[in-house]
């Protein structure tokens, strides 16, 4: 892949994709770029943050309520997972479990249990678990399949 930064627009910035064939690649580059700056509100202390989605380590359900977990806060969002689901990138953001979506760019050891389910370890020394259930898209979708 060949990349050019050209600086010649008076404000802002455009990106054009050029290729020979419209690939899956192509669509999920296109995807990338339209969502680099995409954010979630969230709610802690009183307060309501913009978070970057390449700062949330997991999200999760719990007791009817949805946290988004960065390495240094916890927010609370209104939206439910299956919502967040349809906004966040299907190759960065992975559904492991019932009520957990973990960013698989903040795993740093995956770990199989004599359960099949593999704890997954992220940056911030947090575990969660991958259920069993979805072992077999999670080795697909990183390549170990």
């Amino acid at each position: 892949m060949q990349v050019t930064i050209k600086k010649d627009i008076e404000s802002g910035t455009a990106v054009e994709i050029h290729c020979h064939e419209v690939t899956a690649e192509t669509e999920r580059l296109e995807r990338y770029i339209r969502r680099f700056d995409e954010r979630i509100m969230g709610a802690a202390n009183g307060q309501t943050h913009n978070i970057a989605l390449e700062q949330i380590l997991y999200i999760e359900a719990v007791d009817k309520k949805t946290f988004l977990y960065t390495p240094n806060n916890v927010y609370e969002t209104d939206k439910k997972l299956y919502e967040l689901e349809t906004v966040l990138d299907e190759k960065t953001f992975f559904r492991c479990s019932k009520s957990v979506i973990v960013n698989l760019n903040k795993i740093t050891r995956l770990k199989p249990e004599v359960t099949r389910n593999i704890l997954a370890t992220l940056t911030n020394g947090e575990v969660v678990v991958i259920s069993r259930r979805n072992v077999k898209q999670l080795k697909a979708l990183i390549g170990l399949d």
